[in-house]
């Protein structure tokens, strides 16, 4: 074998061995490149995700000054509130006993407790006690008064906060106007939410200062 020949051979067999070490650099490289892009694209994903829950966390929250008069645990707390259906959930919290005595006394339990997605604005124990004495006796004891009273506090759809300002139908078939956004929402322009939000098993409660009454 002649030099030149030996010489041609040794110089292709370098330039494939070198060939050779730049496609598997390359290689490498992308490969790292490649994870880097998952690795960063998974952080993001997840930083996202967990952006997402905190605000849904967030949004379901109740929200409003007498929130704090809520039991903070047991049935009557707004853990305990949201495993019951409503007219039993608001037996269960002492800021709404005057409206469970009247609840029971116009026989709407029942209907309470077995409707489905519905909101109810429910007034406080001092929601009905500015209510004159004599008049409220009156009203306790007028069962169809008070069945019209009570179903105008209820509209037949589940109102997020996002959605509670406007003009909703209730089930005593009058309209009920809200304004304002959270956490200042106002019924009809006299009755001022004080702890929205609030979750039972079938209906979104909203508690409020003053008691409701239809125009007819």
């Amino acid at each position: 074998m002649s030099a030149n020949t030996r010489n041609r051979r040794t110089l292709t067999a370098l330039l494939a061995v070198g060939a050779l070490a730049l496609t598997l650099g390359a290689c490498s490289s992308g490969g790292s490149s490649s994870s880097s892009a998952a690795s960063s694209a998974a952080s993001s994903s997840a930083a996202m995700s967990g952006s997402t829950a905190s605000t849904a966390a967030m949004v379901d929250q109740p929200f409003g000054t007498a929130c704090a008069a809520v039991p903070k645990d047991g049935a009557g707390s707004f853990t305990g509130m949201a495993k019951d259906p409503v007219a039993t959930a608001a037996s269960n919290n002492p800021l709404l006993s005057t409206l469970v005595a009247a609840v029971k006394q116009a026989g709407l339990v029942d209907t309470l407790n077995s409707a489905q997605n519905i909101t109810v604005f429910a007034p406080t124990n001092d929601a009905f006690a500015k209510i004159p004495k004599a008049d409220l006796e009156a009203l306790l004891a007028d069962k169809a008064k008070l069945t019209k009273v009570l179903t105008y506090h209820v509209a037949p759809d589940r109102l997020a906060p996002n959605a509670l300002a406007g003009t909703h139908k209730t089930l005593e078939g009058g309209d009920l106007t809200v304004t304002g956004s959270e956490p200042d929402f106002t019924g009809n322009g006299s009755s001022k939410v004080l702890c929205g939000n609030v979750q039972t098993a079938n209906a979104t409660v909203y508690i409020v200062d003053t008691v409701l009454m239809p125009t007819s």
